[in-house]
């Protein structure tokens, strides 16, 4: 049985009306004395009221945010001031879609309201000057009752270079250290005993060797996308000469052991231009996904067509996503596999927008899940 969906609409959408909104503002005016004390503090704060809204800002927010204004964000909520991709989404605004339902800035803030102390963490994804940011926070919220009124008083770390060095060691080093260790032990093999084929070990090494080298790359592109340094070379390519390129590759890669790599006989020849190199990094995270989503015997299938003037690539394996990953399988850290993991598919997404294109998914029982991604330049 496919698992239930939570709820579209999670917290509720009302806001106060204009009259009420003013009034709250005046509250933290600078004619009081609590303004001057929230100023004061070097953390990033906000004051909260029932619906969610600001009614004041310190000027570390608005300086965290890159905003002079703080008018531009009173009234809005926290997803809507962070720019959050889900804050507009539905006519209710922050708080009020699926993706919500997990957002931890939002519980954290629901927790505060209801008279409770609360710290969460949160990733927020959201889209500056046309590519793609990921915010990893911590959110405190502490319930405040000012003038009679209920408030929620909400304060911001930013932890992404916090997360970001786990991510480095748990993942990267991690990954690092195991195929290394793997090349040791090829060396020791050939210098311990004599073999009656040594070719094969050679091979197994050269290939650890092109692995070792594969993940620094990646690891380089992806910190370079993130700091908004990624060049581009774009060039000529084939739709069906990059899909063989990366299962050749994926199906000698530890990750698909015991389980199968192929390519769609229906897949067509589409000529386009992009970057090789990135492109092939985005694909090949598709499939490691999908491998490491998939069991002993299944199989992975990559395909390639064109839609709408539109080069579309997809890579298919048989299991079903859960609910609660489908809801932050593109923030960056969100993972199924493990504490430290989950760089994939946030890079994916971060990565296409590099190349003007998007990555999407579907998931179902019977039919399994597909992840697609879409890039412009497949007219020629």
């Amino acid at each position: 049985m496919a698992e239930k969906h939570p709820p579209t609409q999670f917290a509720s959408a009302a806001r106060a009306d204009r009259r009420t909104l003013h009034r709250q503002v005046e509250l933290f005016t600078e004619e009081q004395i609590s303004y001057h004390l929230l100023d004061a503090v070097p953390s990033v704060l906000a004051i909260l009221n029932e619906q969610r809204q600001i009614v004041y800002t310190n000027k570390a927010l608005l300086a965290f945010l890159q905003i002079e204004d703080p008018a531009a964000i009173l009234g809005q909520r926290s997803g809507e001031a962070f720019d959050c991709i889900h804050a507009r989404r539905t006519e209710g605004g922050c708080g009020t879609t699926e993706n919500c339902s997990r957002c931890g800035a939002v519980l954290s803030i629901l927790s505060g309201l209801a008279g409770q102390k609360d710290i969460r963490d949160c990733r927020i994804t959201r889209n500056r000057e046309g590519r793609t940011e990921s915010l990893d926070l911590q959110i405190w919220a502490t319930p405040l009752v000012f003038k009679n009124e209920r408030f929620t008083v909400f304060a911001v770390a930013d932890i992404s270079n916090e997360k970001r060095r786990q991510a480095l060691e748990r993942i990267f080093f991690h990954d690092i250290l195991n195929i290394v260790g793997s090349i040791g032990g090829f060396a020791e093999l050939l210098q311990t005993y004599e073999m009656e084929n040594p070719k094969e070990i050679y091979e197994l090494m050269h290939g650890a060797a092109e692995q070792a080298v594969d993940e620094i790359r990646a690891q380089r592109t992806l910190l370079a996308a993130e700091n908004g340094e990624l060049q581009i070379d774009t060039g000529l390519l084939s739709s069906l000469a990059v899909i063989e390129q990366v299962t050749k590759h994926y199906r000698v890669h530890s990750v698909a052991e015991g389980r199968l790599v192929q390519i769609d006989p229906a897949a067509a020849e589409v000529h386009f231009c992009s970057d090789r190199v990135l492109l092939g990094r985005i694909l090949g995270n598709m499939v490691k996904n999908a491998l490491e989503a998939s069991r002993a015997g299944e199989t992975v299938t990559l395909s390639c067509a064109l839609e709408d003037d539109q080069v579309v690539f997809s890579v298919h394996n048989p299991g079903v996503m859960s609910a609660d990953a489908q809801l932050q399988v593109f923030q960056r850290s969100f993972t199924t596999k493990g504490v430290g993991r989950g760089l994939g598919t946030y890079s994916m997404q971060l990565l296409s927008g590099y190349l003007g294109g998007e990555v999407s998914f579907t998931t179902s029982e019977g039919a399994g899940t597909r992840f697609v991604a879409r890039y412009p330049g497949g007219g020629g």
